[in-house]
């Protein structure tokens, strides 16, 4: 159990250099957590008020559009999961969370997070990059969705990360891509 902690101290000082009293009391903010796969973290409507670190397992965060259920992003191990919009603004969600496999995760509330910004600054410089870092990966989505074709898309999820495609569902990625199930299946078939 400490080596989960060991991983997020190691991630937080990756950042910015964290004192050592921060390493001391990381444990009594952050739970351990063991979930089957296919639990929702959170479902649309809910307040997201728990930031999640991934020790294992894969989730996905989705939501409808037009009856559709549409996957917005994926997060694997040494990610963080989190409902950028809910948990920050503490407002309804409008998209849920799903664990794609039986996942280990290591979860913050929001309370505990803004106690630990006030107690110690150095966090808030930590919290600002994390943030920064997963408003690039979402504004990199979106311009992949606007510029890229689906083949083009489909090629840079393939060289980014292809072991997605074994350990997430086809049509949660092909909704991922922007795509129809089939025409995923099409773009595979010409890649073998």
């Amino acid at each position: 159990m400490f080596e989960i902690y060991e991983k997020i101290y190691s991630l937080l000082s990756s950042i910015y250099p964290l004192s050592d009293e921060i390493r001391e009391i990381i444990p009594a903010f952050f739970l351990q957590h063991q979930f089957p796969r296919r639990t929702l973290l959170l479902e649309e409507g809910q307040i997201c008020d728990r930031v999640y670190f991934i020790d294992t397992g894969l989730a996905r965060a989705f939501y409808n559009l037009d009856g559709q259920d549409t996957t917005a992003w994926f997060m694997e191990e040494g990610d963080i999961i989190i409902s950028v919009q809910s948990f920050f603004l503490q407002k309804p969600s409008s998209e849920s969370i799903e664990l794609l496999e039986d996942s280990t995760l290591v979860s913050i509330r929001y309370s505990d997070l803004q106690h630990l910004y006030h107690q110690f600054p150095a966090f808030n410089f930590n919290g600002r990059v994390l943030t920064e870092r997963y408003y690039v990966k979402g504004e990199e989505r979106a311009t992949s969705l606007r510029r890229l074709t689906a083949q083009e898309r489909y090629l840079n999820l393939l060289e980014t990360n292809p072991k997605l495609f074994n350990r997430a569902p086809l049509k949660h990625i092909a909704s991922f891509l922007g795509m129809a199930p089939e025409t995923l299946s099409r773009l595979r078939a010409k890649e073998r």
